[in-house]
């Protein structure tokens, strides 16, 4: 039974975009989805079901950091049976090819957390993401002729990062920096799902700067728009 998502059985669709943020879920529910109706105000964690194209789809905030990500998507592959993820959120870039506003597809994410030490010990485990759902996503960006790349991103448990752990990452080539998607791709394998993550460079740790409201919003739109129609390309 499923303790922070209170949707009854066949509310929650097999296709679910994830933002960090639940006012961005109610946001993709306005602004994407049609008939939309909200199945969760639990904690203030938004979740709602609509369509997209004729696709049912769901969104559902998920909160900040790997354990809050952890509750969520446990609850919708357990006890909800949900198919396909998309994680929809932001990131800090830390490669000097990667600019304000760029799209990031996320193949695979490295991490710093606690989560993957208690699951495997001294084993190391890859979190990566599903090669159909990336491989959707890269042609869909392609033809949408935004500017985007496809790599690895690191899921930190730290955001006021005093010791810097992103140049260790940034020089083995991670893009950027975010909170969660590490813990998405590992529940996917085991819960045998498909899961990806699509990012919104915010701010650049490398370089310096940080994207307006405004800017934001629209950049968003096409993180949003390509994982909406990454769902719809592999049904």
């Amino acid at each position: 039974m499923s303790t922070h998502i209170n949707a009854p059985e066949g509310a929650i669709a097999p296709n679910v975009l994830l933002p960090g943020d639940p006012l961005r879920a109610k946001f993709i529910a306005e602004n994407f989805l049609e008939n939309a109706k909200c199945y969760n105000e639990v904690r203030g964690m938004f979740g709602f079901t609509g369509t997209y194209k004729g696709v049912t789809v769901s969104v559902q905030g998920t909160g900040m950091g790997q354990p809050s990500l952890s509750i969520y998507a446990t609850e919708l592959f357990k006890f909800y049976n949900v198919q396909n993820a998309i994680r929809v959120g932001t990131c800090g870039a830390v490669n000097a090819d990667t600019k304000l506003r760029d799209t990031i597809i996320v193949n695979a994410a490295c991490s710093d957390s606690c989560l993957l030490n208690q699951r495997f010990g001294n084993l190391h485990f890859a979190p990566v993401a599903d090669f159909s759902l990336v491989r959707a996503a890269d042609k869909i960006a392609s033809e949408m002729q935004i500017r985007y790349a496809v790599g690895s991103v690191a899921s930190s448990d730290f955001f006021y990062d005093k010791n810097e752990n992103w140049k260790k990452w940034a020089e083995y080539g991670v893009l950027g920096i975010e909170m969660e998607s590490a813990e998405l791709f590992t529940l996917a394998a085991e819960y045998k799902r498909k899961a990806m993550a699509i990012m919104t460079v915010s701010d650049h740790i490398l370089l310096g700067g940080a994207t307006t409201a405004e800017e934001r919003q629209t950049t968003f739109m096409n993180m949003m728009k390509l994982a909406l129609e990454t769902i719809v390309a592999v049904q």
